[in-house]
């Protein structure tokens, strides 16, 4: 526990280790995650380090390990994920591990080499199939003729050149069949018209079903086109035509004969493929899943080897190369555990020169370490997103769990609101484990499940403060009825809520109040948020002086540990005293304020009416101009006797605290020094005078330039102590004025939450409960959807969040700024279970 109030104490060490231990000793204090290396090789080369061929050599691993799941995940091949947190491996199954990924790798890639040559015969087969399909179309097309491609020759010449040929005999047409492309087949056209000046005749027919690409697996569409020219030139032109479009050709007879013969073979052969390759995919699955139920073991061990060899590389060889040296910081309490985690590796490993673990004296600052558990976790991180705490300094984190959700939840008071919250935090507690093993990488969700305690907390404390504001959706709970009687106070004169106006002395209160929060007539008022206003306002100027004040009496502990009497005197003691004889005298007058003054029209009483009560801000600025206030003649000017002479006495104390902040500890600092310096001088003068040197004038003028830069150097830190303490001080003094003014958002944000639940209740759902009948059900389900859609999104969410940032806030600057500097550095422990978390994160990312 004493590491949850302030940050647990830590010590350097150094640590030696022998070579044939110094593996499975690290591999230890990995599953242990309590020890922090430094690295003692800050100047060499991450290339020129001893262990860097077994971190090349694990890269290697985790690369052959990332093309596995790579081809695991592709076909949708379920990992098995046991839970296992295998062991780092020993140094000689690493060779083991190499040889297996290698073998696995190795056939993986054959098979899928020999599955892409046999998809792209396949492919081959297919499209050749389908021109001798689609081409015997054509030809039929044109039948009638000798010669099939005679319909062709007159497509591509004129009646005249006919007519002209006849005589010479017929002519021979050539032709090209291939597949090409469907989108790349106007601009196939156009380039064989412009090409060829309109000589060539395309037909072309699309391939209804897609076809797979066997490179990448995507699955294309293609059309068949045949190509009809005559003579060797055009020939040649269509043939680099068709190798720019990227369009494969493919033999076709022009027999009908033989065209059927080949489409008969092609069909045998696509049989064969066919089988082939489902023999080729069935040896490909076994492989994936053979692999699929260790690859998440293997990334494990993978990583911790890496992860070790890589803190091998922090360590120093001795000279004789037998022994590794380390430093690491290690937290005091847990030095025992530490020492047992090394002589199990020690064992484990077989030597027998067990591991020193010796501890160093240092100047320099440890980490920040805080024992936190999944439910202070959340709280932690908010801590240490302003600043790390400085080491043993007091941690925020531990009050913070209760005053950050208490505080979120005045300015979010409502009962309704607060119970979905709560809901949802409880939700999320309930279901943590499957939640958490989700490992959803969703950045928002992540932030929301991560505070799932504070969201529970937050809901829960919301639903009180609900409670005693008696807001429940805007509307309230009569549970113990009411202590005003209001005349006429009936069905349509609550409708009606302009024409009540409650004043307890008009005789409509009975005198003694509504047993927890407030009474419930009030919601009728007209007068609400008068009411309101002066009663939130009042309880925020509380909470942050109380809130205020229990910061700055943290300061004190801080003292005390750090053993520092003269910021105690100089700087505790005037800031307690200048915050409570001005702030919270002002809160003591609000509380004399409620017992002093009741509601009564009777003239025996008048000076305890209301209309006698004084304000209690002018009250306070009269106290500090040095005013009187100018009251009624038939009231009374101060509250209680003596008022005016005691509030003298508190405002001086507190203009004295002023000057005592900004000078007492220069000033006591600076009389030190100049009663050391004379101590220093005197003891060397009178040790001078005895060795018979006094007499000697070089002494004075060789010792006048070293005082004369002493004392430059003492004034210099002087001077920076004087504007530091000035800062300090005028931060303060002006810091307690506007950090009082500050908590105001409590009161602020909670009275506008209240409106705009009241507005969107008004506005909205109201409007569905006038309708009669069964249209009013229909009407009102949908205006309920609506409304609770509004609800959720605008005053859970926005306005929760909103709560949450001013909250976060008050609790930064208003309370941490009083005993919190937040200076120091995480204490980052070497830790495989925080490794392979951010490896996971990283993968799936």
């Amino acid at each position: 526990m004493a590491s949850l109030f302030r940050s647990a104490e830590m010590t350097l060490c150094q640590l030696f280790l022998q070579s044939e231990a110094a593996y499975a000793c690290v591999s230890e204090l990995g599953e242990l995650g309590l020890v922090q290396f430094r690295d003692l090789n800050p100047d060499v080369n991450v290339f020129q380090r001893k262990f860097v061929n077994e971190v090349r050599r694990c890269d290697e691993m985790e690369r052959k390990l990332r093309y596995l799941e790579k081809e695991i995940k592709k076909d949708g091949i379920p990992m098995l994920d046991t839970g296992e947190n295998p062991e780092a491996p020993q140094p000689r199954e690493m060779i083991d591990l190499e040889a297996t990924f290698e073998k696995l790798e190795n056939e993986l890639r054959e098979v899928n080499q020999n599955a892409e040559a046999l998809k792209r015969n396949f492919l081959e087969l297919t499209e050749l199939k389908q021109i001798l399909r689609k081409t015997q179309v054509f030809f039929d097309e044109h039948e009638g003729g000798a010669n099939p491609t005679e319909s062709m020759t007159r497509a591509l010449i004129s009646d005249d050149s006919i007519a002209r040929q006849s005589t010479l005999g017929p002519v021979q047409l050539g032709f090209v069949a291939g597949v090409i492309l469907r989108e790349r087949i106007p601009a196939f056209e156009r380039m064989l018209w412009r090409a060829c000046r309109g000589n060539v005749f395309l037909r072309q027919a699309e391939i209804e079903t897609p076809l797979e690409d066997p490179s990448t697996g995507d699955q294309v569409y293609k059309s068949v086109f045949i190509i009809f020219f005559q003579g060797d030139q055009l020939k040649t032109r269509v043939k680099k035509i068709c190798e720019g479009f990227r369009a494969t050709l493919y033999p076709c007879p022009e027999a009908p004969g033989d065209r059927r013969e080949m489409a008969m073979g092609v069909m045998t052969r696509i049989e064969d493929l066919n089988t082939v390759l489902g023999q080729t995919q069935d040896h490909r699955h076994r492989v994936l899943v053979a692999a699929a139920k260790n690859i998440k073991n293997w990334f494990v061990k993978v990583r911790k080897i890496k992860a070790i060899y890589h803190t091998l590389n922090l360590f120093n060889l001795d000279v004789t190369q037998k022994c590794l040296i380390a430093e690491c910081w290690v937290p005091v309490l847990d030095f025992e555990n530490i020492q047992l985690a090394l002589r199990r590796g020690t064992e484990r490993s077989g030597s027998s020169v067990p591991p020193i673990l010796n501890r160093m004296e240092t100047m320099e600052d440890p980490p920040t370490y805080n024992h936190t558990n999944k439910f202070t976790t959340g709280f932690q991180t908010l801590i240490d997103a302003y600043g790390i705490a400085s080491y043993r300094e007091m941690n925020p984190a531990p009050y913070t769990i209760i005053t950050f959700p208490f505080l979120f939840a005045v300015m979010f008071g409502d009962l309704g609101h607060g119970l979905l919250m709560a809901i949802f935090g409880a939700w999320m507690v309930l279901k943590e484990k499957p939640l958490a093993a989700k490992k959803s990488d969703n950045e928002i969700w992540n932030i929301f499940f991560g505070g799932r305690y504070i969201v529970l907390l937050m809901g829960l404390f919301s639903m009180y403060t609900g409670f005693i504001y008696n807001d429940v959706f805007s509307k309230s709970l009569n549970i113990f009825g009411s202590n005003w009687v209001v005349n006429n106070l009936t069905a349509d004169y609550v409708l009606k809520v302009d024409d009540v106006m409650l004043d307890p002395a008009e005789g409509d209160y009975l005198h003694h109040p509504y047993p927890i929060g407030l009474d419930p007539v009030w919601q009728l008022a007209k007068n609400k948020i008068i009411f309101q206003n002066s009663f939130k306002m009042k309880i925020s100027i509380i909470l942050g002086i109380i809130h205020m004040l229990f910061g700055v009496s943290m300061s004190l502990f801080n003292f005390t540990y750090f053993k520092n009497k003269l910021s105690i005197f100089c700087e505790f003691i005037p800031q307690v005293i200048f915050l409570v004889f001005l702030f919270f005298y002002m809160v003591l007058l609000m509380f004399i304020k409620w017992f002093m003054y009741y509601s009564t029209n009777d003239k025996t009483y008048i000076k305890y009416s209301p209309r006698c009560a004084p304000s209690i801000l002018i009250t306070f600025i009269n106290m500090v101009l040095n005013k009187e206030t100018i009251v009624d003649s038939e009231c009374d000017a101060t509250m209680y006797a003596g008022q005016i002479p005691i509030q003298k006495l508190l405002f001086v104390c507190a203009v004295i605290c002023v000057p005592w902040m900004l000078l007492a500890k220069p000033v006591y600092i600076m009389r030190n020094r100049r009663k050391m310096n004379y101590s220093v001088s005197h003891q060397q003068m009178q040790q001078a005078t005895g060795n018979g040197d006094a007499e000697q004038p070089m002494h004075n003028n060789t010792s006048q330039p070293v005082a004369a830069h002493g004392g430059g150097h003492d004034e210099e830190d002087l001077g920076e102590m004087f504007i530091h303490q000035g800062i300090h001080t005028i931060e303060y003094v002006l810091g307690s004025v506007s950090h009082t003014a500050s908590y105001l958002r409590l009161w602020a944000l909670s009275l506008a939450h209240a409106q705009l639940s009241e507005v969107l209740w008004n506005m909205v759902l109201n409007k569905g409960l006038v309708f009669d009948g069964w249209e009013g059900g229909v009407i009102l389900y949908i205006i309920f959807a609506f409304w609770a859609c509004l609800t959720v999104s605008i005053l859970v969410l926005m306005e929760g969040l909103s709560a949450f940032l001013h909250t976060l806030r008050l609790h930064w600057v208003e309370f941490q700024s009083k005993f919190y500097s937040g200076q120091g550095y995480a204490f980052l422990p070497f830790s495989f279970e925080n490794l392979l978390d951010s490896a996971s994160q990283t993968a799936e990312e």
